[in-house]
């Protein structure tokens, strides 16, 4: 064989080769496409390759106040317009030049790849995979468990990036890219991102934050801002040096940009932490909740599975995901749906509100309330406690806990639970300063929770329903027990405007008198009924109805409750909304029922609202991660009282805050706005209230222990004017001090003119002072008003 047939023949040879090598690739890369070798996802997982978004909350002033997650996935789904361009030039410059110009793989890229990392091992040489195909690899590639997995990974992604690529357009492909990365801390998504480390929107990035997050794609845990900050910095000017390359930047702007130091807004994605805590759990309970059952209720829960049951059938918000389902017949999810809701809640009052509270509650109800109890061997309960009762309360609270509960499953015997529960172990406590490292036992450390006095507060507006603001306690991550609609305490004199609202509607006048002595009633058992008086002045003396309420005196409110029907009341108090069973006994007038906060400011939109009461609207719309509208929520109005009646209620309630229990709110915190209210205080000081209103806003708040018997002992300190006053006077502080939120202190009530003489109705010439007597009902009075 010569030379030149030689050559032919291996010519030949190494053509047939190549021609064997390309259809094995072929077919190599066919097997692949048709799911013959690795997996390759359906047609419907790549037109849909991220179905599980979170829910977002959102306030009346477009502020995200958090979000609803499966526990991994805390994904905000955000559309590319809704992202900066220097976001997506930071991208495509760093992770992929040439990305608008191949179709989901780099050749040139590949082959740079090949010849410096394989053939040279230069480790600094850059990758060769596209966006597209680290979005494959995101997307449908599990963690490789060696290097030779993950070679076998490559070519299976080079096909899931072309078929994306036929799927989807390139801003598409970016979106989808930022939607699903990882950024850790739980932002999951650019817009988890953009929050957590900027406490901005992906739009609002400035050129400096989306390099620093687009950084953060080569390896969020090594070049982490919060973590590693100069790393992170480093890594940040790579990006915008990759910028000046692509000529998105001069390089004067580069420079100048690459001068500035690292600044990030750190806030954690976690459901206990962030604005409106409580608020956002009761709204993700209310959205969630499922058909009432009475046998998933306890046999004391009755009224509860009864108030459940109403909330079911008149309450659209009650179980909205289980009465409603998407078009593929299933039901909503928050946690994966995408939903925007869309909250009447405004971040800047609802800042204001939990300031006020904190501000209060860790600087002075706290310290004052340690200072009562140092020393005795009874605290946190009151002196008034015998040692049995202590000891059954303290045992129904160990019951309580989840550490008996597991220990009790485990069969460990009483007496060693009791053992566990008084040794000292190290532990974390709450303190308004921070968590606490100390070493007590687990019996001392709930005595120590219960001496934590405990708030709830909310305020809405009564001409829509709206709540602006919502602080179901102190501190969501130590005490998850909501007090604006979970809790129910006594609400003491709080009660008495809905008495006198009754007497009104029974053609009583503020101007009505009455024998300021000591009132003895009569209930329909015979039984004898002596109400303490703490108010001193005046006794034996001719005293107005107005002045009564002005001063919140008990024996003006027996006489009165002697002139009416406990069973009247108590039709008319569940008519301003308050829920629940309520004895009809005499004692009622003096605030005995159990009623939230919510009721009660619920309740007092009547008098601001010329006697229509809103029910609180807690969301106005809620849209599909589409953008369409799927919900919309509407306040319901009923008519409590007359309007006239109404009118009188106002001229006695704005005197408690003028001259009356409430008049610290003038001298104390100079606030010289119309408004009405009233302060409450129950039995033994164990409840401080306070409810107020101007034309626009009412708010009410309470005050106390997580036991009755937990308490203040003295008067001074116990009352709802000293306990709960002082949160409100705070919170109008700063709404007032805030020109963009719209609320003027020169805002006035407006009321007919036919009604501006709240004394009109009475007898013309009468000498008031013999107007002991109580008038005559008028026609179509109560009757009329419950029939």
């Amino acid at each position: 064989m010569n030379v030149k047939e030689f050559k032919a023949k291996i010519s030949k040879r190494f053509w047939a080769l190549y021609l064997v090598g390309v259809i094995i690739v072929i077919v190599f890369f066919v097997a692949i496409a048709y799911g013959f070798i690795g997996y390759i996802p359906p047609v419907e997982q790549l037109e849909n390759p991220i179905d599980k978004y979170a829910s977002q909350i959102i306030s009346s002033d477009g502020k995200t106040l958090g979000s609803y997650a499966l526990s991994s996935d805390n994904r905000l789904y955000v559309t590319y317009k809704d992202l900066s361009p220097d976001l997506v030039k930071a991208l495509i410059a760093t992770e992929d030049a040439r990305f608008t110009e191949h179709s989901g793989i780099d050749i040139f890229g590949l082959m740079r790849a090949f010849i410096k990392r394989g053939l040279l091992f230069q480790k600094s040489a850059g990758g060769g995979s596209t966006i597209t195909q680290q979005l494959a690899k995101q997307l449908f590639s599990p963690n490789a468990r060696n290097s030779v997995e993950r070679f076998f990974q490559k070519p299976i992604e080079w096909v899931i990036a072309v078929q994306l690529e036929r799927y989807y357009t390139k801003e598409e492909i970016v979106n989808l890219y930022l939607n699903k990365f990882d950024f850790l801390y739980n932002a999951v998504g650019i817009q988890s991102a953009a929050h957590v480390y900027f406490g901005k929107k992906p739009k609002d990035l400035t050129t400096c934050e989306a390099a620093t997050l687009v950084g953060m794609c080569k390896n969020p845990s090594y070049y982490n801002p919060k973590l590693h900050p100069d790393r992170s910095k480093d890594r940040r000017n790579t990006v915008l040096e990759q910028m000046r390359k692509a000529d998105y930047l001069t390089k004067e702007e580069c420079e100048a940009l690459k001068a500035k130091s690292l600044e990030i807004h750190f806030t954690r994605m976690d459901h206990k932490d962030g604005l409106a805590p409580y608020f956002r759990e009761y709204l993700r309970l209310m959205l969630t909740a499922k058909k009432p059952n009475r046998s998933d209720y306890a046999s004391w829960q009755k009224q509860k599975y009864t108030d459940d049951s109403l909330a079911w059938k008149n309450n659209p918000l009650y179980g909205w995901c289980e009465k409603n389902k998407k078009a593929d017949g299933s039901h909503y999810n928050i946690y994966s749906d995408g939903l925007k809701i869309y909250t009447t809640i405004d971040s800047r009052m609802q800042q204001y509100a939990e300031e006020a509270v904190r501000e209060h509650m860790s600087k002075s109800v706290q310290p004052a309330f340690f200072r009562s109890i140092r020393g005795r061997t009874s605290a946190p309960f009151s002196t008034s406690l015998r040692r049995g009762e202590i000891d059954t309360i303290m045992t129904r609270s160990i019951h309580l806990t989840d550490r008996y509960r597991m220990m009790k499953d485990d069969g460990v015997s009483e007496t060693e639970i009791r053992k566990a529960f008084n040794k000292r172990v190290p532990m974390r406590v709450f303190s308004y300063s921070g968590l606490v490292d100390t070493i007590m036992s687990p019996v001392d450390s709930l005595r120590y929770y219960k001496s934590i006095l405990r708030s709830g507060f909310m305020a809405m507006d009564p001409r829509t329903g709206y709540v602006k603001a919502y602080v179901g306690g102190v501190d969501f991550y130590s005490f998850q027990y909501d007090m604006v609609t979970g809790g129910r305490r006594q609400v003491g004199s709080t009660i008495k405007p809905f008495l006198y609202s009754l007497a009104m509607i029974d053609g009583f006048t503020p101007c009505d008198q009455m024998m300021h002595v000591q009132q003895t009633l009569t209930d329909e058992n015979g039984q004898l009924w002596t109400p303490r008086n703490s108010n001193t002045s005046h006794i034996g003396e001719m005293v107005s109805i107005a002045w009564g309420l002005q001063n919140s005196d008990n024996w003006v409110t027996a006489w009165l409750m002697g002139q009416l029907s406990p069973y009247t009341f108590v039709q008319l108090l569940h008519s301003y909304g308050l829920r629940g069973y309520i004895n009809p006994v005499v004692s009622v007038c003096l605030g005995t029922p159990d009623v939230s906060v919510s009721e009660m400011v619920s309740a007092y939109t009547v008098f601001a609202n010329k006697g229509i009461r809103a029910e609180p609207v807690y969301v106005t719309r809620i849209e599909d991660s589409y953008g369409n509208t799927i919900a919309r929520f509407n306040s319901q109005m009923t008519e409590v009282i007359p309007e006239e009646a109404a009118s009188k209620m106002l001229y006695m309630l704005r005197k408690v805050l003028d001259g009356g229990t409430a008049s610290r709110i003038r001298y104390r915190y100079n606030i010289r706005a119309a408004m009405g209210g009233k302060t409450g205080t129950t039995q033994n000081n164990s409840d401080g209230w306070f409810m107020a209103f101007t034309p626009s806003l009412v708010s009410g708040c309470w005050v106390g222990g997580e036991d009755r018997s937990i308490h203040f002992d003295n008067m001074n300190e116990g009352q709802g004017a000293s306990m709960a006053l002082p949160i409100f006077g705070l919170f109008m502080q700063k709404v007032y001090n805030d020109p963009k939120l719209g609320y003027l202190q020169t805002e006035n009530f407006t009321i007919s003119e036919k009604y501006t003489d709240p004394c009109a109705t009475a007898a013309e010439g009468e000498d008031s002072q013999e107007s002991q007597q109580p008038p005559e009902k008028e026609s179509g009075g109560i009757d009329k008003m419950f029939q």
